[in-house]
């Protein structure tokens, strides 16, 4: 079956999430976008992220797309073999605390597609980085943050990721405040692509 969205099975290893966009123009990198262009910013966007698949796809984890618009669980824009889940409605913040809620019990770490320096060292720390504690956060260099995980061992907290000021240098501590009594650990820091200067700042402009 191509693409299609499945149930996710339980399995030992951890599972890593990609949040992805389908990339048409206007839809996706829209603040990009108004620096380079829309439809050169899908395009980024679209190479972008099969660069990082590639990247992060390791036997060590089970890797799972977590695709919007819902309907573009379908697309042949991702590749074939990874499984897909929607993302659902609401902000970044309820979509994220779904995913986080819907998969079968064990790790899970989450990752945005529009992150260039993503590689599976990164990934491997964050999850040995969860092993001790409840949750793991990967700092933006804007104060958001690339990566976020939770062990689950647990009831995902009700309040998880509501009222975070996003797009903004609160994202990072707004998140873990929604996750009280919680021992964080926090990983490598990197820069998620959100403007021109960003791909300037990572020598890819």
């Amino acid at each position: 079956m191509h693409g299609s969205c499945v149930t996710i099975s339980p399995d030992r290893r951890p599972t890593l999430v990609v949040m992805v966009k389908e990339p048409r123009a206007g839809r996706v990198k829209t603040r990009l976008g108004r620096d380079i262009g829309m439809v050169p910013a899908a395009w980024w966007f679209r190479h972008q992220v099969w660069r990082l698949l590639r990247r992060v796809d390791d036997p060590r984890w089970r890797s799972v797309l977590a695709v919007a618009p819902d309907g573009a669980v379908a697309s042949r824009t991702f590749p074939a073999h990874l499984p897909r889940i929607p993302q659902g409605h609401g902000d970044l913040g309820a979509r994220m605390a779904r995913v986080f809620r819907s998969l079968p019990p064990g790790p899970v770490c989450i990752v945005g597609g529009d992150v260039p320096g993503i590689d599976p060292g990164h990934i491997a720390r964050a999850f040995r980085a969860l092993a001790p504690v409840d949750a793991v956060f990967g700092p933006a260099a804007d104060g958001g943050y690339w990566l976020v995980g939770l062990k689950r061992t647990g009831v995902v907290p009700a309040g998880l990721f509501e009222s975070v000021r996003w797009s903004s240098e609160h994202a990072l501590a707004d998140s873990a405040a929604t996750l009280p009594g919680a021992r964080i650990a926090y990983v490598d820091r990197l820069r998620d692509v959100d403007g021109a200067a960003d791909l300037r700042a990572l020598s890819l402009l």
